[in-house]
């Protein structure tokens, strides 16, 4: 049996993502996401407010470290963003830099891809106003009032935007991110 894998097998060979980590990610929004994708043939790049290389624990418990930190990165230099739920969002949505990186992604029509309380951190960058998507119950009214025309659906596809409600959303929400990511830059 042959290990060369084709094109159909690694869509995503050659693309970049770029993920936020953060302490009390959601475990499976984080790690589900990263075995996907990188199973398509994508760098995945895990990227927190910390060092390179600082442990994070998930909110169920399960530890991985950041590759760089969020200062390092430029949305130029990668096809896509992953933002997971958990605890995580509502700390690195007050930080600048991420806020930046997310405008950057969405200026230029990459990938903007966000599961459950991710997306408060697009809320806090103000790119999701007029934008059709979905989210964890708990954040329904931040994202309409933020502008986001909410949906109650397994997974959300509006231009660049990705979204997804839940764990059990993740397949739906991955292959959608890579359908998109495969089809764009």
């Amino acid at each position: 049996m042959s290990s060369i894998k084709t094109l159909e097998q690694t869509p995503l060979a050659g693309k970049r993502i770029l993920a936020f980590i953060g302490e009390i990610y959601e475990d499976l929004e984080l790690c589900y996401p990263r075995l996907r994708l990188i199973e398509a043939g994508a760098e995945f790049v895990m990227v927190g407010q910390e060092a390179a290389g600082t442990k994070y624990s998930g909110k169920h418990g399960y530890p991985l470290a950041s590759d760089q930190t969020i200062s390092q990165v430029k949305a130029a230099d990668f096809d896509g963003l992953i933002v997971p739920g958990g605890f995580m969002p509502d700390k690195l949505r007050r930080d600048p830099q991420v806020l930046n990186l997310v405008k950057e992604f969405s200026a230029a029509g990459k990938c903007v891809a966000a599961i459950c309380h991710g997306g408060w951190i697009p809320i806090s960058a103000r790119v999701y106003a007029g934008v059709r998507v979905t989210g964890s119950p708990g954040i329904k009214d931040d994202l309409i009032n933020a502008g986001a025309l909410w949906e109650d659906a397994e997974v959300v596809v509006d231009r660049h935007f990705i979204s997804s409600r839940k764990p059990d959303d993740l397949p739906a929400f991955c292959r959608e991110v890579i359908k998109l990511v495969a089809t764009t830059g």
